[in-house]
Order: structure tokens, then sequence, then C-alpha cells
């Protein structure tokens, strides 16, 4: 990896840096029944979600299997609750179809919102301090706050903490570019936030949490037990992942891994034990980690194939191959919420 990517990467974890965001969208949800409407959409408890908070869900199908993936925040307005649904570009169309198709005799509205807005994304262990010498908060993961600022009015959203704290800012572009400059941090690249996100061991819907012809993922297989909630009360596909839970496991499981050899590529590869199908590999990169370069992937391993050393602990196991090299797996850390 260049120079400038190492350095980018010891600025998100020494102080802070910036990137524009150009894959977001924007779903509001209103109405008199938006709440009880919405907390039967999704895997996670929106009907306990105060005013400015948030939580990480997954949509998913009768089946249990996942759809797409969304953060959705309560907005700062008291009764009857209203919401913003965050998501990908890639995926808003299809998720508005999908809850489209079950707004029924409920009084609830959905809206694209902020599709004018531009995006800012402030990053890195400094972030907080960041956040503050520009008059705005430094608040908690999953939280959204409406702040005005002597650029203009923000709408500022705290997402899922990994190793470093990070901030999502939409405004005018006017307003944007004025924080921007304010803060004074330089611009890191997309590669730079694709090694932190391995590095955090993130799956991204599209690429490790698939859903389509030939991968359609549970939730449990993915390791983002923060997705989940268990006493919520009904929703779509709860009865599948409520089934999961009672019988203890999956069959394969979202892990993280460093690899030996070649660098795949491309994705996904599979993986092997003893020259038996284990799972496979959905992202790679090479990565400047402190300790030098490294090889890092995300993916899912067969549970009966982890080798010494895995999660499961097992021993006596053969190792992971892929084409070109050696996969070793190592726990993924439950996200900060």
């Amino acid at each position: 990896m260049p120079n400038s990517a190492q350095n980018e990467l010891a600025v998100l974890l020494e102080a802070a840096g910036v990137a524009p965001i150009t894959d977001s969208a924007f779903l509001r949800v209103t109405g008199a029944d938006a709440a009880r409407w919405l907390n039967g959409m999704v895997s996670n408890s929106i009907q306990s979600l105060q005013p400015g908070e948030g939580c990480y869900n997954f949509l998913l199908n009768a089946q249990g299997r996942i759809l797409g993936d969304c953060t959705v925040y309560r907005e700062t307005s008291e009764e009857p609750a209203e919401f913003l649904l965050a998501t990908t570009t890639a995926q808003v169309e299809a998720i508005q179809q999908h809850l489209d198709h079950f707004i029924i005799m409920d009084d609830v509205e959905l809206t694209r919102a902020y599709v004018e807005a531009s995006g800012l994304l402030i990053v890195g262990k400094d972030a907080a301090a960041v956040m503050g010498r520009v008059g705005l908060p430094a608040v908690d993961p999953l939280r959204l706050v409406h702040a005005d600022t002597e650029h203009g009015p923000v709408l500022l959203l705290s997402s899922v903490a990994g190793l470093t704290p990070r901030y999502e800012l939409r405004a005018t572009t006017a307003a944007v570019d004025g924080l921007r400059g304010a803060m004074g941090l330089s611009e890191v690249s997309a590669e730079t936030l694709e090694a932190l996100r391995l590095m955090e061991a993130r799956p991204l819907f599209g690429q490790d949490i698939r859903n389509t012809e030939k991968a359609h993922d549970l939730p449990q297989e993915t390791a983002q037990a923060h997705a989940l909630h268990f006493a919520k009360g009904c929703y779509l596909g709860q009865e599948i992942v409520e089934r999961i839970r009672s019988r203890g496991q999956v069959h394969r499981q979202f892990m993280a891994f460093r690899l030996t050899g070649e660098l795949p590529a491309t994705l996904p590869v599979p993986l092997e034990a003893a020259g038996k199908p284990a799972g496979e590999l959905t992202s790679a990169a090479l990565v400047p980690l402190p300790e030098g370069a490294t090889m890092l992937a995300l993916g899912y391993a067969r549970l009966e194939a982890l080798p010494i050393g895995s999660a499961s602990g097992q021993a006596d196991k053969p190792e992971l191959t892929y084409p070109g090299g050696v996969a070793v797996p190592h726990r993924i850390p439950q996200p900060t919420v």
C-alpha cells in the first residue's frame, strides 16, 4: 500500500480526517402509526427509541433472510414519533418498495429526505474534539441531532463506533464546505476507509452481506448481534430468527481473517479445509497495520471447519485455504452502541 495510504490510516488512528459521503440515502417515516408499523418491519426495537436515538437494523423476508440493512433514528420531535431511515444509495429504492408493499391500512408515509444535501464524514480518534471546535456536540454513538452553526443548519448523525468515533453531517454544500474549512482536517481516501473497515471487521451490505440468487444470508450468520432485539414482539422474519436462537447456532459465521500468500484478485473466493468446502472470503485488502502491512479479509467459515485458535476453540482442524494462500480466522469484537 502506498505511503500516502499508510499516513492516512495513521491519521485516523491517532487524530482525525474527513471524507465526502457519496453513497447514502434517507427515507422519512411519518404518520400516527409510524412507530408501531416500522417496529414490525425491522429487526431491532423501534418503539423503545427515545427522541434523538437510533439503532442498526436488518430488513428480512418471511424466511428470515436479509433483504437490506439500515440505521433508524427517531427524530427529536415529540409525539407522534417520526423516524429517519438511513441506508445506502444502492439499497434505498428496493427498501422503499419493500416497505411500501406492507403499508395497507396504516397511517404511514414514506418520503425521500436530504436528497439535495451534501454529506461529510468525520472519523478518527480525535473526531469528538474536532466537533467541539466547530460548535457541534460530540454525542454518543447512534444519535441524531439538529444543530445551528455559523455556516447554517446541520443534521448530525453518529453511527456505530468501531476503533474510532465517526460522525456524519448533512447540510447545504455551502454549510458543509464552511464546516470542513473550519475543521482544518485532511481528506482521507476511499482506500483508507476500506482499510479501516477491514480492521474493524464491519460487513458491507452488497459485498459481505448479500441478497442475491447465490447468497441470501441469515442475521445470525453475520455476527451483527446489535441488529437484533429478542423482546420487541413480532416482526417480518422474526419466527426464523427466534428459531435459530432457540437452536443455539447457525452452520457458518461471519469472521475476520489474516491472509498469508497472495491477495485475492477477485471476490468472493472459496475457502477449503482438507480439500472440502469450508466458506468464502468476501472482502480483502492489504492494510498498513502498525506492526506492518498485512492482508486482512472478511468472510464466512463453516463452524465445523474452524481451526485451532478460532472463535469456536475447536482443535485438530486442518487450516483454511483459499486459491493463493492460507486464511487464519479470529474473533470479531462487538461494536460499541
